[in-house]
């Protein structure tokens, strides 16, 4: 037996006058609990009709159901069966209906009592069929749109449908299924739809009093997540408040002081050390140290290094030692000559040592101490943060004494570090913006069936788009990556610098919509000498040049490419233009990898920032400078690159010039 009809379409028929609404999952489980707990709270005996879509949705909920059906012989449950729910009568009335059923789509509670009553009459928004796997995946996310009401009438009718459902199910319900209708619904079959006035609605007080009990015990559950995560994110910030404080600093001392300050203050701890030493050191020197309260300072005391039994194993293990209670410690016991001194003279009670290193070579120790009279237990997480926070700070030990003596490699660690935060900022802004896109129109073809063919030829012109800049971002690292390894293979030829130019114009010209770039004037001469270079990567390095003067030009604008002899054995190659220029204090940063002088994460033109510090690596190679030249903002630039000259010895060279030049524009072509 199967019934096609849905109730949420029978009760609008009957009440045209209301509106669906729509809800989420959640929002209907928020309802359907306080409607029950209003039931379990009080003295009446209501009628209830719950119908669950499948047998597992009502497991989630049976528990509740039998102590309802407790409280009321008029307690009636609809699922569809998947494994032993049946037609039973035990505590409660029990109706399974087919699988294709209308009630499978639905969602239906309806609560009549005496002083109250209400219903949520709901049906399921569904686009595609959905499997299992699909329905617990997206859970929280299903959509429903029906009818939510404290008002009698529509009350009454809703369990009116249900009731008439149930009794094609089980018909020996028919004598218990009149009584119902006679005492929550009075007499049916003189009940007029048509024109019925709705009665007032009961006061819905007791039932919001249910509602926001359940809700505020998922608030809580909330707030107990946030905690957690707020003292997560409170460690997390202590680590980046350390990390960015220690890299601001390029002297080791007041690095060390940062450190001690920042972690004692962070932990709360009564002590906190960092003294340097090394492995081979019999004494080190207190010289930073963190106080919290009335505790003794030991800051410029001798510490002892070699003779300290926990200071060697340390060394041996190369990780972190926590001792919670020294008076139970057994290394501490049978050390009393040095240690329980330590301990006794410095007031220790709960004692963690963590060595700085860098590379495996130790550069220092730092030790937190707690001095009250009650033991601490050292937590694994407070742990890890002191060991990510001493991996830090030997980094940190080493830049400064790097760049205390040798002001090169200063140089090279700081872009090593701005190309670190660039490489997140810029990978994860150009790589996560594309993949978004192509999720978002991939989900849309895939969930949409009804879209129109012009709207789905859009989303695959945008995924298609997005894949090739994701594409070119890839490329990019690749033949950086190549450039600076010199895993590259060079195949120097002589070349015509103007096909060399045409083929670069080319290029641009096609990957991108002529009405969005600027004019561009080609003013290399027919008659300009034969270059000597890889053609792929000349090519390479004008295409670049170019996209980047399209990037940050009007389109408007004008773009103008020269060549000038520089002397009897270069030409230099000029690309100007009239768009937004660069400051003169600016100009020799433009070539560093994933420099971007709006900063990564303030960008109104896409890209990595690699583009200029590929060029310079394949100009570099074949013994060429590459610089820039602006007057400021808004004054355009000028980019230069040297290229060496082709030496013509004989006129028979010269055809096979012609020859070889034509063949390395066909391979550029593929």
């Amino acid at each position: 037996m199967s019934n096609p009809n849905s109730v949420v379409t029978d009760l609008l028929t009957a009440f045209p006058q209301y509106r669906p609404q729509m809800y989420f999952k959640s929002s209907l489980t928020a309802l359907s609990h306080a409607m029950e707990d209003q039931v379990l709270a009080g003295s009446e005996q209501p009628l209830i009709i719950a119908s669950f879509q499948k047998e597992r949705f009502y497991r989630q909920e049976a528990h509740r159901y039998q102590k309802i059906g407790r409280l009321s012989r008029h307690v009636y449950v609809l699922a569809a069966p998947e494994t032993d729910f049946s037609n039973v009568s035990d505590v409660y009335e029990k109706i399974a209906f087919t699988p294709d059923d209308e009630l499978t789509q639905e969602w239906h509670l309806v609560v009549i009592a005496n002083n109250y009553a209400n219903c949520l009459i709901c049906r399921e928004k569904t686009h595609s069929p959905k499997t299992q796997a699909s329905e617990m995946a997206m859970d929280n996310s299903r959509r429903f749109e029906g009818i939510w009401t404290f008002d009698r009438t529509v009350s009454i009718k809703s369990a009116e449908i249900l009731l008439k459902r149930i009794a094609q199910y089980r018909p020996e319900l028919k004598t218990k299924i009149y009584e119902a209708l006679d005492i929550y619904c009075g007499n049916t079959d003189n009940i007029s739809i048509t024109g019925v006035e709705f009665s007032p609605c009961i006061n819905p007080d007791p039932f919001v009093e249910r509602l926001v009990t359940y809700l505020q015990a998922g608030q809580y559950k909330l707030i107990k997540a946030n905690r957690f995560l707020s003292v997560k994110e409170k460690k997390e910030r202590l680590l980046n408040s350390i990390t960015e404080a220690i890299r601001r600093s390029l002297n080791a001392d007041e690095i060390l002081q940062i450190a001690v300050d920042r972690l004692g203050e962070g932990l709360n701890v009564c002590r906190c050390l960092i003294y340097r030493c090394q492995e081979t050191d019999l004494n080190a020197e207190i010289q930073h140290e963190f106080l919290n309260g009335e505790i003794k300072s030991i800051k410029g005391k001798t510490w002892p290094v070699k003779a300290n039994p926990l200071f060697e194993e340390v060394l041996t293990l190369r990780e972190s030692l926590s001792i919670d209670d020294v008076s139970i410690d057994p290394r501490i016991q049978d050390n009393k000559s040095l240690l329980l001194h330590l301990v006794n003279s410095c007031s220790i009670i709960s004692w963690l040592i963590v060595p700085i290193l860098y590379q495996g070579k130790l550069l220092g120790m730092m030790e937190l101490h707690h001095c009250d009279s009650v033991p601490v237990t050292w937590k694994a997480e407070d742990i890890a943060l002191v060991d990510a926070i001493a991996t830090q700070v030997g980094v940190a030990l080493i830049q400064a004494e790097s760049y205390a003596n040798l002001e090169d490699l200063n140089e090279q660690l700081e872009a090593l570090d701005r190309t670190r935060s660039n490489l997140v900022a810029i990978t994860g802004h150009e790589l996560r913006t594309p993949l978004s896109t192509i999720q978002v129109c991939l989900e849309s073809l895939a969930n949409e069936p009804d879209m129109s063919p012009e709207l789905r030829q859009v989303m695959l012109s945008t995924a298609l788009e997005d894949a090739e800049r994701m594409r070119k971002l890839v490329q990019d690292f690749l033949t950086l990556s190549q450039l600076e390894s010199g895993t590259v293979e060079w195949n120097p030829e002589p070349l015509s610098l103007q096909e060399c130019v045409d083929l670069s114009l080319s290029h641009i010209r096609s990957r991108q919509d002529q009405s969005a770039i600027p004019t561009i004037n080609n003013l290399v001469p027919d008659e300009v000498p034969f270059v000597e270079a890889d053609g792929e990567w000349l090519v390479e390095v004008l295409s670049k040049l170019l996209d980047n003067a399209c990037k940050f030009t009007d389109n408007k604008g004008q773009i103008t490419i020269e060549v000038e002899e520089k002397n009897a054995l270069q030409l230099v190659v000029i690309i100007s233009d009239n768009g937004r220029g660069i400051e003169p204090e600016r100009l020799k940063q433009v070539f560093d990898r994933f420099y971007q002088e709006e900063g990564a994460l303030r960008r109104s033109a896409g890209g990595t920032g690699l583009g200029l510090a590929i060029c310079r690596q394949i100009v570099k190679n074949w013994g060429g400078e590459i610089w820039a030249e602006s007057q400021g903002k808004n004054q355009g630039s000028q980019f230069y690159f040297t290229i060496p000259k082709f030496n013509q010895k004989s006129t028979s060279n010269s055809s096979n010039v012609k020859k070889n030049r034509r063949t390395s524009s066909q391979q550029n072509l593929r």
